[in-house]
């Protein structure tokens, strides 16, 4: 294995509670792990060494709610959003349609070339889910496709298909679609939202989907209050994501519980929704994640910078809190954040991701907000930019 040096770091952003941000630091990748980190007067010979001039390193973003097996566009909903239509759930079928009308390996194609944009930009852990198949072949297939990204969610609670019955349909994800699906996933997620699935179903699919022993994640709050953060909370699901709209009671519930917040600007702004109150649920003690929620529908994006500087400017987050939750709480909402091989952090023992800005500090993201700043990439060890 090839050890490679990175020295000349302007800022550090670790993650790690012991190193904390190092000015003037170094840091080193051996294989796919990084073996050391502190000041750049310090660091230990290497095989290869990378001489950032002064530019800032942080780990790479990790991306926890993504939607990337998918076929089609809906650029004409999003014509019609812009133009005074509201959002509603139900747009999700037009994309079902094309995704099961396309082969497996346009779907493929699809995923890979949304991954590799999202790597371009810093983005080295990515979460995707199943969701646009919704009969079994389809969703399993969706899920060996899926296989590509860092973690598999099965999403076959998305929308109940037209023209089916809803109870019927949940009794065959809870049955022959998550039996068939759970091999290939380690999560289960399930849209808990008016014109979803209400509060009774979804506890079925998540009971269902535990007993498989799936991790939980859970759509909840984004198109008006609702049961989907105490469901998250009270099943211990890893990540309740949206959140939009939020009671005092649910930001208490989430200061007290172990579930990640985790926060869709890119959608909100997309969906001409209100932004989540990130700053009461920091505030209370909440653990936040920024993700992209990459999709064809209400996200069409999947830069993660873009969500920082949403953050920053519109959601009252500073930066050490925007990079901090669209890294170590993306890994977080992924329970990836900790022991060997964690990522959204660079600590010795961490996946070796690693992201250089063209720039002096994070600070930048938001300082000149839109300006592509990612200089360059390594991600498991593997220069990629």
């Amino acid at each position: 294995m090839t050890s490679t040096v990175i020295t000349g770091i302007g800022e550090l952003a670790t993650n790690d509670d012991e190193l904390g941000t190092l000015t003037d630091a170094a840091l080193v990748i051996d294989g796919d792990r990084v073996v050391w980190a502190g000041p750049a007067a310090s660091a230990p010979d290497a095989d290869e060494r990378f001489h950032a001039a002064g530019r800032a390193v942080l780990p790479g973003w990790v991306d926890s709610h993504t939607h990337l097996v998918f076929a089609g566009d809906r650029t004409a909903e999003f014509a019609a959003r812009m133009a005074g239509k509201p959002y509603q759930a139900g747009g999700i079928a037009v994309t079902v349609r094309a995704t099961r009308g396309a082969t497996d390996e346009e779907l493929a194609a699809n995923l890979r070339k949304h991954i590799a944009e999202a790597a371009a930009q810093g983005t080295t852990c990515m979460e995707t889910k199943t969701g646009y198949g919704l009969t079994v072949a389809d969703e399993l297939r969706s899920a060996k496709i899926a296989a590509e990204a860092d973690e598999v969610t099965f999403l076959g609670a998305h929308l109940v298909p037209p023209g089916e019955d809803a109870d019927a349909y949940v009794d065959l994800v809870c049955g022959e679609m998550l039996d068939a699906v759970a091999p290939h996933v380690g999560w289960c997620d399930v849209f808990c939202e008016k014109g979803a699935f209400d509060v009774d179903q979804s506890t079925r699919i998540l009971e269902a989907a535990k007993e498989r022993g799936l991790g939980l994640r859970v759509h909840g709050n984004q198109l008006a209050p609702g049961p989907g953060v105490r469901l998250a909370v009270e099943m211990g699901a890893a990540s309740v994501d949206h959140c939009t709209y939020l009671a005092e009671s649910d930001v208490d519930a989430l200061a007290g519980s172990e579930t990640v917040a985790t926060l869709l600007p890119a959608c909100d702004l997309s969906t001409r929704q209100p932004l989540p109150d990130a700053r009461a649920l920091i505030d209370a003690g909440a653990t936040v994640a920024l993700a992209s929620n990459c999709n064809p529908g209400s996200s069409y994006t999947s830069s993660m910078a873009f969500c920082v500087t949403t953050a920053v400017l519109q959601m009252r987050m500073s930066i050490e809190e925007a990079v901090h939750a669209a890294t170590w709480g993306g890994a977080r909402a992924l329970r990836r954040e900790s022991g060997d091989g964690a990522v959204g952090v660079l600590r010795p023992g961490a996946r070796a991701d690693v992201h250089i800005l063209d720039a002096p500090s994070t600070t930048w993201l938001a300082y000149r907000p839109g300006v592509p700043l990612t200089y360059a990439v390594w991600r498991r060890g593997n220069r990629i930019r």
